[in-house]
């Protein structure tokens, strides 16, 4: 039986390899040939292996496979390698298979390979894409959360029954540093209590928070530009980080983490399986305890435990967190009045914007402290938000030119007057004094 020839790709390789002065042997274990195939190959294309520029597909085949056959079943694979990138991205949909593929390729190519060979070079094609990837990770660079699939419980002790509560997990994959905590649900709420809870156990920030595709986190799902909740924006805002979220149905982008559930459950479910609490918070207690003694456990093989190349190697390197933790801020959507200013009906107070976007609509996020509007994911105005009485909070800066005039001028006296007409002349200085003597009082008002 003859020798199946190498594809017109590894033959552009071999040739690249030859001009780049790589050896036989070398160039036959990159290539996945015998030497002697490299040997006769090098041969067949003598005259080309020192040319700068590489010939083209029609002159190597007629080099390197002298039989009509072999160029032939050469030219046959080429077609069936471009139609295999468009069969792979259909199989996923629904009524596709293999079959119909098949079909469709030979009416495409009638000569096309039989239905036994097609799905060996299919089953290859795949295989060549289906490959797992080592990852390295930068130093605090990332943090990666999800919820366990399985969940731990209280007892109440008013009804005797069980609390089923989620448990969140966070990991550093730098140096593998563990975070759990119980929770009751996995609602805003409790998502909020577990990032501030995660960051401070960490005493830090990442560069981003990775996430499963979380209702909570993730608005809507997307492969490349998933669109996260607003909670997740002003938690962002707050600790300086951003929030990423995996590929959809893509385990392998959050495996860290995903071992790192598989060691809470061996070494934190485990040894309290036969444990009773009756609160959440003595359960978290004993979750804690745990927890210490996993991140203290030196990694097999190693005297090195999780907790010292965290503090060895990546805690100094973490975001510093602001002085407050997080707390949630209402969100509501707003139109700027004419005077320039947003109403929030909850205190029944006014809080001025930039004059330039009367009539915009506007997303306005406050909690007890702040007040804050953004426009087009731009913040626009912030204020504080304390307990004055007064119904209107205006900056100047806030204000069209005239109206800050007038805001200038108010309370002006008979010498603030009187210098400002100097300024005009001597004249206007005289006749001011001669009408401010007349006057019987001063209104404070200017023209505007």
């Amino acid at each position: 039986m003859a020798q199946t020839p190498i594809a017109m790709e590894q033959l552009r390789q071999l040739l690249q390899l030859h001009n780049d002065g790589v050896g036989i042997r070398e160039m036959a274990r990159r290539i996945g040939i015998s030497r002697n195939s490299v040997r006769k190959y090098l041969c067949l294309l003598s005259d080309d292996s020192t040319q700068e520029q590489p010939p083209d597909n029609k002159t190597l085949a007629e080099k390197a496979y002298t039989n009509d056959n072999t160029v032939h079943d050469m030219h046959r694979l080429e077609q069936l390698v471009v139609h295999l990138k468009y069969a792979q991205g259909e199989l996923g949909k629904v009524g596709v298979t293999r079959q119909l593929l098949w079909r469709e390729y030979l009416q495409q190519h009638p000569d096309g390979y039989a239905y036994s060979h097609y799905c060996h070079h299919l089953n290859q094609y795949l295989k060549k894409l289906d490959v797992t990837m080592h990852m390295e990770y930068s130093i605090a660079d990332m943090i990666m959360i999800d919820f366990a699939g399985k969940k731990l419980h209280y007892i109440d002790l008013a009804t005797g029954e069980l609390v089923e509560c989620e448990v969140f997990i966070a990991i550093l994959p730098f140096s593998g540093l563990i975070f759990c905590e119980a929770v009751r649900s996995q609602q805003t709420a409790d998502f909020v209590h577990c990032i501030n809870a995660m960051l401070l156990f960490y005493g830090g920030a990442p560069n981003t928070i990775l996430c499963d595709n979380l209702r909570t986190a993730v608005k809507q799902p997307n492969r490349y530009e998933p669109l996260f909740t607003d909670i997740c924006t002003q938690l962002s805002e707050h600790y300086t980080t951003t929030f990423s979220a995996t590929r959809p149905y893509s385990p392998r982008d959050k495996a860290m983490v995903e071992k790192a559930v598989n060691i809470i459950y061996n070494n934190v479910y485990g040894p309290l399986r036969k444990r009773e609490f009756t609160s959440l918070k003595a359960l978290n207690a004993a979750v804690h305890e745990q927890l210490l003694l996993l991140n203290n456990k030196p990694y097999k093989g190693t005297p090195y435990s999780r907790w010292h190349y965290f503090e060895q190697q990546e805690q100094s390197s973490l975001k510093p967190l602001p002085p407050q933790p997080f707390s949630a801020k209402k969100v509501v959507q707003l139109t700027v009045q004419r005077n320039y200013h947003v109403q929030l009906s909850e205190d029944h107070r006014y809080y001025s914007v930039p004059y330039a976007h009367v009539g915009k609509k506007v997303k306005v996020l406050y909690d007890q402290r702040t007040v804050e509007v953004y426009l087009d994911h731009q913040r626009i105005a912030l204020h504080r938000r304390d307990g004055h009485n007064k119904a209107y909070t205006t900056l100047a800066e806030h204000m069209p030119p005239h109206h800050q005039r007038m805001q200038q001028i108010k309370g002006w006296n008979r010498e603030d007057l009187l210098q400002q007409a100097a300024r005009i002349g001597t004249s206007t200085h005289q006749a001011a004094g001669i009408m401010l003597e007349n006057s019987v009082s001063i209104r404070k008002t200017a023209p505007i």
